[in-house]
């Protein structure tokens, strides 16, 4: 798979960590950044995501912050996108297959390596179930 990976300041040591994990299992991995944990504005690294995303250049996206929240806001801005704030495996797994995720958001201050990983691994093997949820997934964009 091609995963758009992009983080603030508070996400970047969990982003380098999952982009090597990524990359170990055979993904490309396109990083947007940041390039190091110096001060700076999640916009400038959600918004790039979500374009990769919703113009399918990438399969799907992984954003991080520190509490996950504005960085999954602003990608959620964006008309083609769904983006889900996820703090377990579970949560990730049904953001898969009953919302159609299409970018998984990871509160990087609230979550460990070991649980993002598993975030990370569900939501890159779940497909979305349609059925009875592709009708509401339907309805999200205005």
């Amino acid at each position: 798979m091609k995963i758009a990976i992009g983080a603030d300041h508070a996400g970047f040591s969990l982003k380098e960590k999952l982009k090597k994990y990524l990359q170990e299992q055979g993904h490309e991995v396109k990083d947007f950044g940041p390039s190091s944990e110096q001060s700076v504005d999640y916009p400038d690294y959600a918004h790039p995501v979500a374009n990769a995303v919703e113009k399918k250049e990438v399969d799907l996206g992984l954003l991080m912050c520190g509490s996950g929240n504005g960085i999954n806001m602003t990608a959620n801005k964006h008309q083609g996108i769904r983006s889900a704030l996820c703090w377990t495996a579970e949560i990730a797994k049904l953001a898969r297959q009953h919302n159609d995720a299409n970018i998984l958001t990871l509160p990087a201050r609230f979550i460990e390596e070991a649980e993002a990983k598993k975030c990370v691994d569900v939501f890159l093997s779940t497909p979305f179930e349609g059925g009875r949820h592709e009708g509401r997934v339907n309805k999200i964009s205005c």
